[in-house]
């Protein structure tokens, strides 16, 4: 699935992890209270030698103004090849990263984006424009046009953050309290790999590009999907996927310069999978992109790349970002029937797929 897909992984979810939502909305609300509780009032544990801040604020005080987070809208260009899977009009959270008006999302929400605007809880309205998107990581930057009234927020470790402790998630619309319960790679079906992400729950609705806050108010993450499995594959435990901000510190900077990061793009061929057993059932084929000029069709099997046997869909993009840039040509191995047939596929750089908003 090309990143555009994003919202469709997100859909794919979204429906039995709401439904978990409100069947397990009373006892979320005891979570939330007491995580709230224990965010703002508990002591330190013992081995914590670090001073709490001598001015820290209580939760009350923690308002969505003071938190460094704005509401982005964006509209897509007429003819957005992601339109179908995203819609035309999207809109989540931005987080401020400095005081020139720079602001951080999830990439889906920016993608062949025309027009975007930012807002501010009280409700002004700030004309901004895309700086890039990172395909590797999945985020994407905006600059507003003219200076934001808000604080920019504090960059965190995020290799630091630690599983069961207690964090913030800020979206435009609020705040609510959510433990991480897990760190492991994240592995999506549209040619789209973390090596670590960091799961949080109980999960939370408006997750698009929100803020994962320490207890210290650091930024740690900035949130991508709301999964059924936020403790495990098998734990079936409704949550938030939230992409780590350690993974855009070392390309921020070619980022802001350039839009993008400077490092050579990977091959794309433009297919969402379902793996089962190791192999992959392609279930999307993305239309006129590498995979479908090549002639793979939904229901293939891909049992391995170059001649290579695959183990899963993270060993298969390991395996086909290993061919080399964006541009070469990539053999599929791949069951039809009864017997195996090799593709000759010619990858691209996934932005090229994308439609650049029109210049006149």
């Amino acid at each position: 699935m090309d990143i555009i897909m994003l919202r469709q992984a997100a859909g794919s979810e979204r429906a039995p992890a709401r439904a978990g939502i409100l069947d397990f909305r009373p006892v979320c609300r005891v979570l939330v209270a007491l995580a709230a509780a224990l965010i703002w009032t508990s002591p330190a544990p013992a081995q914590e030698v670090e001073p709490a801040p001598p001015a820290a604020r209580t939760q009350r005080e923690m308002t969505v103004d003071s938190l460094s987070v704005v509401k982005v809208r964006s509209k897509a260009v007429a003819n957005a090849r992601s339109s179908r899977t995203l819609g035309t009009q999207r809109e989540g959270t931005g987080v401020v990263i400095d005081g020139k008006g720079l602001v951080m999302t999830i990439g889906y929400l920016i993608i062949e984006a025309e027009n975007v605007e930012l807002s501010t809880a009280d409700g002004r309205v700030f004309p901004a424009t895309v700086v890039g998107y990172d395909n590797v990581t999945g985020l994407g930057l905006i600059r507003a046009l003219t200076p934001l009234p808000i604080k920019p927020a504090d960059f965190g470790q995020s290799e630091l953050a630690a599983v069961r402790e207690l964090v913030l998630i800020v979206g435009f619309d609020g705040v609510a309290p959510a433990y991480i319960v897990s760190k492991r790679p994240f592995v999506g079906y549209w040619e789209y790999l973390l090596d670590e992400a960091i799961y949080t729950a109980p999960a939370t609705v408006n997750w698009s590009g929100a803020a994962l806050l320490s207890r210290d108010g650091k930024l740690l993450g900035i949130g991508s999907l709301v999964v059924g499995d936020a403790m495990g594959a098998r734990s079936n435990v409704p949550g938030n996927m939230f992409v780590p901000i350690d993974v855009l510190k070392p390309v921020l900077g070619d980022f802001i310069a350039n839009g993008k990061s400077t490092s050579p793009p990977r091959p794309w061929i433009g297919i969402n999978t379902q793996e089962v057993q190791g192999n992959l059932i392609v279930t999307r084929v993305s239309p006129e992109g590498p995979a479908d000029d090549g002639g793979v069709a939904v229901g293939d099997v891909i049992v391995g790349i170059g001649g290579q046997q695959i183990k899963g869909q993270a060993d298969f993009y390991s395996k086909l970002w290993g061919r080399g840039k964006a541009g070469v040509e990539v053999q599929l191995d791949v069951l039809k029937g009864n017997r195996v047939e090799k593709y000759e596929i010619k990858s691209m750089n996934r932005e090229e797929y994308f439609r650049p908003r029109p210049t006149y």
